[in-house]
């Protein structure tokens, strides 16, 4: 009877991939990479705190700004983070390599900077009907689209680029993306989204 080595080489190969997927999914690996990251985002919170607070003679100067602040947080988190996922998940199976004219990476980032761009506009708009339909003071549809618009795609053109170097860089150190990219394009999208939110509402005040 002829040895097979077919047999043995399949019966290792998976176990190498049982053992790499008890590793991915175990509470050591996941806490381990994601715990400084979450920490990260914690702080990353507080730092945006302090740079709203720096903002109160904006606030002050454009009516129904403060309506459309957290409204901006969260739309560059829910859109960034979702990038973030997405590029995980097509690292993993091997449809992105590296940062280069691949179909995937493209239409994921183009994606996203429509979506912000559209929201953005949607954004002022509902945030102007909503403050005047409460009764306040709004400083207008235009202005407050404009600021939105300004603070929303040029965050989403930084925070793409950061997600695609955070999902390529961390999987090239052997961390999981997925544990990695999403809690740390939280943090980033937070500080980056009041820093631009702030210049967008410098550069309004201007015009």
């Amino acid at each position: 009877m002829a040895y097979d080595s077919s047999d043995e080489d399949e019966d290792y190969e998976i176990e190498v991939v049982e053992e790499y997927i008890g590793d991915y999914g175990s509470i050591r690996s996941i806490v381990r990479e994601a715990l400084p990251f979450e920490l990260m985002a914690t702080i990353g919170g507080v730092i945006s705190g302090l740079i709203l607070s720096g903002m109160s003679n904006e606030l002050e100067l454009i009516p129904g700004l403060i309506v459309i602040t957290p409204a901006v947080l969260g739309m560059r988190g829910n859109i960034s983070c979702t990038l973030g996922s997405r590029l995980g998940s097509a690292i993993h199976m091997g449809l992105i390599t590296k940062i280069d004219r691949n179909p995937e990476l493209v239409n994921n980032v183009s994606g996203s900077l429509l979506l912000s761009l559209m929201m953005s506009a949607i954004l002022g708009i509902v945030g102007h009907l909503i403050t005047t339909g409460l009764g306040l003071q709004s400083a207008g549809a235009f202005t407050l689209t404009l600021i939105a618009v300004l603070a929303g795609v040029s965050s989403g053109i930084i925070l793409s680029f950061v997600a695609v170097l955070l999902a390529l860089g961390m999987f090239r150190f052997g961390f999981d993306p997925d544990n990695v990219v999403t809690p740390a394009i939280a943090t980033i999208g937070d500080i980056v989204s009041m820093i631009m939110l702030f210049m967008a509402a410098k550069v309004v005040l201007m015009i």
